[in-house]
């Protein structure tokens, strides 16, 4: 049996903070399996009746978190009428309503994409406050020179952009692969910021968000993150341990 502690139960149903939760417990107003529970003690949630004022409580489904790289020319979107193939199409079909992604990567883009049903977790990761890192690599064309207009950043359309580092990883006749990191998730915004600088993009792909990494994971493929994977996450942006 994977058991837990009790107030840490309640708190996941949404029943009272963890504190608060275990004065329900101290007053009585908690059963387990119909007899008073006691403060401190650990309950499998899957097998035994938890009941609070004598109605039973009810756990959130699980909640998921996936990594997907996703290839060139799919869409993060459920559906659109000018294009047939979109990230959701590449998880399982049970998979496939329960998630969302963390934020978007224009259909030409490619690389790490984070899928999950913890709306908390996506709302902190995508808002600006939590200055959360996404890093990119970038294959453009364009002078040698661009790279120090890039790294001073642009104003664009919808206000000043700098990124947060801009790193040459190799030079060629075809062009230059930059590696760039940001702090913001806004529409497009690498590409814009490479195009106000004089770069044109020939190939963008995500490596990192925040301290995940795309590692070895192929083009269309998934994986669950780890607990751990999943504990940093949570801790980047302010948020106590799930597990």
């Amino acid at each position: 049996m994977s058991r837990e502690v009790l107030q840490k139960i309640l708190a996941r149903a949404g029943v009272a903070s963890r504190r608060k939760s275990e004065d329900l417990i101290k007053a009585g107003r908690v059963a387990v399996d119909g007899i008073t529970a006691t403060p401190g003690q650990r309950v499998d949630p899957n097998t035994q009746s938890i009941t609070v004022d004598g109605t039973p409580i009810s756990l959130p489904a699980k909640l998921h978190y996936l990594i997907l790289n996703k290839p060139r020319g799919y869409l993060t979107s459920r559906a659109d009428p000018h294009h047939t193939r979109f990230v959701y199409d590449l998880l399982p079909a049970e998979l496939r309503r329960a998630l969302f992604t963390v934020g978007r990567l224009d259909c030409e883009s490619e690389g790490l994409l984070l899928l999950t049903s913890d709306g908390d977790l996506a709302h902190r990761l995508m808002h600006p406050r939590y200055e959360v890192l996404r890093v990119y690599h970038v294959a453009v064309v364009g002078p040698r020179s661009a790279v120090h207009a890039l790294r001073h950043g642009a104003e664009l359309a919808d206000g000043s952009a700098y990124p947060e580092r801009v790193t040459v990883l190799a030079e060629s006749a075809e062009g230059l692969v930059l590696e760039l990191g940001l702090r913001e998730g806004r529409k497009r915004e690498v590409r814009r910021l490479c195009a106000a600088a004089g770069l044109e993009v020939r190939r963008l792909c995500r490596v990192a968000y925040g301290p995940v990494h795309l590692g070895d994971l192929a083009p269309g493929q998934w994986r669950r993150l780890t607990q751990d994977e999943v504990r940093t996450l949570r801790r980047t942006v302010g948020l106590s341990d799930s597990s």
